[in-house]
């Protein structure tokens, strides 16, 4: 007789997380750069959003039915029918979760601030973040997660300070944006830190699946109050993406970013939830966003000749392999030390 089966390991969610996000990242930059044929007027940003969206929350019902993980969230009896009900916290989490995704997207809207700037500003933020969350909730830091801390909050450095177009105006509403995103996160993370990152069989699948019935539902929710009673061109965009936008070419590569969208989801929340501390969980997400982007940028530049990708970025990278390096081999070798330990102490078996 076998005993249960093991979850699986944290680095199958980044690898799910990074071969996901590759052709997210270059299918979204495809159809918004007009890098590709979209019809008679480009994609834009905003009108991407409902169909991918829609494409999100198929998805996650697919994998939840696929996986019979819904089966682990709370339900409630109503008129004789159980029906999955989220706790109160998983649906502030679910709504965080909402909130961070239109806070990235509104960031790369503002003008006269880089992207670098911003994206130094977000994921290094919630890099400085995981250990103060950590130790706001009574989590031990260990030297290898601290050193993958630190060479990936490097990596988001050399690429900033080595970039000729980085910073611009730092604008009141960009600065209100980040913060608000930083804050979604902490939100987030912590409720994940006390309520799923532990011991309990099942705590944090059940948590993961209550939060993604309220994140990418509520999402769609928003954007199609936007379309309603936004004005101006992200009203128009908006209402584009929920009616226009099934007559362009490119219906089916919007539909993948919102599944390979989801896919990043599903991975990278499944990353946080694992019960190790969050300055070991947030780098080894981090590093395969990185990662991720910069394989992106040059499937761009081999198939379209977009961008050729840059010295720092490259350096960048280096220095997120050496983080990989620091969060895998030292909790590997700790883990072998310790199953050695425990066969030791264990007494001898009779004939």
């Amino acid at each position: 007789m076998t005993g249960p089966r093991s979850a699986p390991s944290i680095w199958w969610w980044a690898f799910g997380y990074f071969a996901c996000y590759v052709p997210y990242a270059a299918l979204t930059k495809a159809l918004t750069g007009g890098l590709v044929e979209t019809g008679d007027t480009p994609v834009g940003g905003t009108e991407i959003l409902p169909p991918s969206v829609m494409a999100a929350v198929a998805t996650l019902i697919i994998f939840l039915l696929a996986t019979g993980w819904w089966r682990k969230a709370r339900t409630v009896e109503i008129a004789g029918l159980k029906i999955p009900r989220p706790g109160n916290l998983q649906i502030l989490s679910g709504l965080c979760s909402s909130g961070i995704i239109a806070t990235t997207t509104l960031a790369y809207t503002f003008k006269g601030v880089s992207i670098v700037f911003v994206m130094l500003l977000m994921r290094g933020g919630v890099l400085v973040m995981a250990p103060i969350i950590d130790r706001f909730t009574g989590r031990k830091v260990r030297w290898f997660s601290w050193m993958g801390l630190a060479l990936s909050l490097s990596s988001l450095v050399v690429a900033f300070l080595f970039d000729k177009k980085r910073g611009g105006d730092l604008t009141l509403l960009c600065a209100i944006d980040v913060a608000f995103y930083l804050g979604f996160y902490f939100v987030r993370l912590s409720l994940m830190s006390r309520l799923a990152k532990s011991n309990e069989p099942g705590a944090n699948l059940r948590y993961f699946v209550e939060e993604g019935m309220v994140s990418a539902p509520a999402l769609l929710v928003l954007l199609g109050l936007g379309a309603l009673f936004l004005g101006g061109d992200p009203g128009d965009q908006l209402r584009a993406g929920f009616t226009t936008f099934w007559d362009r070419p490119v219906v089916l590569e919007g539909l993948a970013i919102g599944a390979l969208s989801q896919g990043t989801g599903i991975c990278g929340g499944l990353i946080f939830l694992d019960k190790r501390e969050n300055t070991f969980c947030v780098p080894v997400n981090r590093a395969s966003s990185v990662l991720a982007g910069l394989v992106s940028s040059y499937w761009l530049y081999l198939a379209y000749d977009y961008r050729r990708v840059p010295n720092n970025e490259l350096w960048g990278a280096m220095l997120i392999i050496g983080a990989i390096v620091f969060l895998t081999i030292p909790p590997m070798l700790q883990t072998r030390r310790l199953k050695a330990r425990a066969r030791e102490a264990s007494p001898p078996r009779g004939p």
